[in-house]
Formats: C-alpha cells, structure tokens, sequence
C-alpha cells in the first residue's frame, strides 16, 4: 500500500479511542503528548487510563459505542478485540469523512500511525504501509541509535534563526548552504557537547559573517549501473547538496528518486546516436548554473572517467575557473559482470582485462585487432549493440577463436536484467535473434562461460538452446547496522 506521508496537528483538537485496555492506553499516550483532547470510550479502563481521567488528561465515556460518540471527533482509533465493532467504527467514520485506525487491521485503516523517533521538534516517522509493522520498528531502533539527541536542541535553534537566515540569504542555494553550515559544522559540535550559549554565539558569528561558498561547482558523479544500492555515500551526499542534477538518459529513476526533492533536474539525453544535448551543450549548461552561484551535479551512467567524457568537462571548467570534483561510480563492465555473475579475471581463464567502447564506426580503426584478439584476456565492450557484427568480423579475421564465449547483459543490476550467451561465431546473430537493446554490455573471453554456472541476479541466461541453468539465488543477511547490510552468494 502506498500511504502519503501526513504531520497531522492535533492541539487542542477532538480524538476519540474507543476501547480502555493496553493497546488503547499507548495509543492515548501518544494522542495526549500530541496535545489532542482525547476522548476514551470504553466500559472499563486500564489503570493507568483511569488515573488520567481522574486527574483530566483525557474524558471517558463509560459504556458500549454509540455512533454519536464520533460526532465531534477529527478521527477516531478503533482499538478493541471486537471485530464486528470495528467495522461498524470504520464505517460510521467514512460516512462522517473522519481518518479511522483499527489497530492491528491495515485494511480497513484510512491511516496508519508509524514508528516514532522523537526528537522534538524533529519527528521521524517509519511505516511499511501496515503489512510489516515489526520491520519498522526494528528500522527505529536501529536508527535510534544513528540520531543523537541533541538534534532536538539543534532544529530549536535552527527555528528561532530562522527569519533572520531568510532575511540573510534570500536565495534558496545560499540558504541551504548556510544551514548545512549549521547543521554540520562548530554549531552542532557545540550543541551536542551540552554548551546551548556559546552554539548561540557561534550561530550568530556564522550568519552575520560573508558566505564564502556563495560561489558556485560543478560534481561529476557517477551513477553506476542502475541499480540505486551500487551508489557511493558520496555520491549521495552530492546528490543530496546540488541546486541543479545535469543527468544521462541512463541514470535510472530509481537513483534520481534519491536526489534532493526540489533540485532542478535536466536531463541531457546523451545516448549513441542521438545526442539530444551535444557536448558543448552541456559544458553550457554547467557554466551557466556554477556562473549563478548553484551546486550543479553533472550526474553520468557508470564512472565519469570511463567513456562518459568527465576529462573534457574537466578540462573546460577548468578553463572557466569553476570549482569542480569528480566523485567515482561503479562502472558497467565491473557492475554487470558482477550482477552475470562473469568474474572479469580468473586464474585459469583471463589474465587481463579490457575496457573498449564501440560507440561508432571511426573507433573500430584506432584499435590493436590483433592484441584484442589474443586469447585469456577478457573485453569489455561498451555501447556496442550496433556495431557488434563489425566488431565480430574484425575479432575473427586477426584470428580470435569462433568458439570464444560470449555474454551480453542488457540492463546489467536492474529488475529487468537479461543475459544472452553463445560464441563468437553467433554473436551478431544472437544479438539480433534475442532483440538485444541498449543499454547492454558485450563480455567476450573464456570467463564468459561461466555465466551459465555462477548467474545469482535476474533472469537465467539465455543460451543457444534457450533457457539456462535457473540462477542460485543471494541470500540476505541484516546485520548489525546498514553498513553490514550484504548479499552472499553460496557457490
């Protein structure tokens, strides 16, 4: 179920919980430190309930429900063990348009209540859309231990500055430059070390002094393969800072989504053959968001050194004076010979690797045939769908072996994934038979043959006969924090 993630402000507001027992007495607890006006209503009530009610924290109405009970309520929480009540509650509560909770039932909830982290006035909020409340709760107590509790005091500081830092910094880039200032820097240090005055001090040293990151960058990130669990923390953290996201057309949406919500995102569709942003396009476009003082990410599909023409948008803001960092990705041969399961080198099979592109024609005449077609060394040759019966031809006239194996992986680390194999001699049929699209990867060498044996990931490999051996499949293990979050494949 995909819920819409809601802060409701319920001060002062009327709240019915209908049922008196434990369960109805965590969620009270909840509603009355929200500052709700909380009703119960139930014929008897827990001890601690009781007390409340005695001392006016909350009002009880004695006895069975009655539907006017929801007559001035903003919601209701049905927290009984009687089902049939229940489905009466949740009924009477959508003809009145009310949200209703039925507790441990998250089909019949209009809303859910998450997994809390409190850190007030900062909420963190986890839920799983009801089906795995335990997960989320253990992903609470994992993060409990991540956020320290001083970032309560932090956000309060934050807030009584915040006039003045709008005032300050009109524009949004500066802005969120000065408050990751705030939040990063001497302030939060002094604020986790229990000294509220003088992280006061500094926080008005900080503002009141000329911002000296007002000039604008430019980050090359690499994107890896697709898959969003392959990213870099750094490349994340870049992701999460820039004003501006200059993206592939293969940078997958699964990433993009881990990007800063209200960055502008462009994408300049550069793929083999149709280069809707040229080059210098893009080296524009980059000049012109650093020039007005913005964190640009140039976001590239794989590694930005290998055959994504990082070193030219390298060399031309270098040449305009713009700051500027690279910040590697995963590049497509290691990603998807690693997700076919194809290891690059192996002891018995290659001794080397090598990294080829065969993105047009003219390229195919620069290269050393008769050294690519030696045996025991693996190439890996990217964006070369189109050229791959040019690339076959030239491979078997220098002499490399028909029966050389061959795997292309097509969307190498995403769900969609799909690995042809066969030999050197079939490859451009193969590739037209199977309907190979781009984005795919040719790996071509006697470790290709092993992708049959050792496929973990996706779909089995297809082969000349069809269908391959049906993958063994990682296992996962959730370790001790997110770090040690792995998948280990059992050969």
């Amino acid at each position: 179920m995909k819920l819409y993630p809601l802060f409701a402000d319920l001060a002062d507001r009327a709240v019915l919980v209908v049922g008196g027992g434990a369960v109805a007495e965590r969620k009270t607890a909840a509603l009355v430190e929200a500052g709700a006006r909380v009703t119960v209503g139930s014929p008897t009530l827990s001890p601690l309930l009781a007390q409340w009610a005695q001392a006016g924290r909350i009002v009880h109405i004695a006895g069975s429900f009655q539907a006017h009970w929801l007559d001035h309520a903003w919601l209701v929480i049905a927290a009984t063990d009687d089902e049939a009540l229940h489905q009466r509650i949740v009924e009477l509560a959508a003809a009145r348009r009310l949200f209703c909770n039925v507790v441990d039932d998250a089909a019949r909830c209009s809303f859910h209540v998450p997994a809390v982290i409190d850190r007030a006035p900062l909420t963190i909020a986890i839920s799983s859309g009801g089906d795995a409340p335990m997960f989320a709760r253990l992903l609470r107590e994992r993060l409990e231990t991540l956020l320290d509790h001083s970032l309560g005091a932090l956000a309060t500081l934050a807030a009584r500055l915040r006039k003045r830092i709008r005032l300050r910094h009109p524009e949004p880039a500066a802005r969120r430059r000065f408050y990751e200032q705030l939040f990063a820097g001497p302030v939060a240090d002094l604020v986790r070390r229990g000294r509220p005055e003088a992280a006061q001090a500094e926080a008005e040293r900080l503002l009141a002094s000329v911002d000296a990151s007002s000039r604008g960058s430019v980050v090359l990130v690499g994107a890896g393969p697709g898959d969003p669990g392959l990213l870099t923390l750094r490349a994340l953290r870049a992701m999460n800072e820039a004003d501006v996201i200059l993206h592939d057309r293969l940078v997958s949406d699964e990433v993009l989504a881990l990007a800063r919500r209200d960055a502008e995102r462009i994408e300049v569709a550069k793929e083999a053959g149709h280069h809707h942003t040229t080059q210098d396009g893009i080296h524009a476009l980059m000049l012109e968001h650093a020039r007005a003082g913005r964190r640009v990410v140039r976001l590239k599909g794989g590694d930005p050194f290998v055959f994504g023409r990082g070193g030219e948008e390298l060399e031309f803001l270098r040449a305009h004076d713009i700051p500027y960092e690279v910040v590697p990705g995963i590049t497509a041969a290691v990603a998807c010979a690693a997700y076919a399961g194809i290891p690059l080198t192996h002891r018995d099979r290659a001794q080397s690797v090598r990294l080829l592109t065969a993105h047009c024609k003219a390229s195919h005449d620069t290269l050393d045939w008769p050294a690519l077609a030696r045996e025991r060394q693996t190439l890996a040759v990217y964006m070369g769908v189109s050229q791959l019966e040019a690339f076959q031809q030239r491979l078997l006239a220098h002499g490399r072996a028909a029966s050389t194996p061959f795997a292309l992986v097509e969307n190498g680390s995403r769900p969609e994934q799909r690995v042809v194999t066969g030999t050197l001699g079939q490859l451009a049929r193969r590739a037209v038979e199977q309907a190979v699209q781009s984005p795919a990867l040719l790996i071509l060498g006697e470790v290709a043959a092993l992708a049959e044996s050792l496929a973990w990931f996706g779909a089995p490999p297809v082969g000349e006969r069809g269908q391959g051996i049906p993958p063994r499949r990682a296992s996962v293990s959730f370790g001790a924090s997110v770090d040690t979050l792995a998948a280990i494949h059992h050969a």
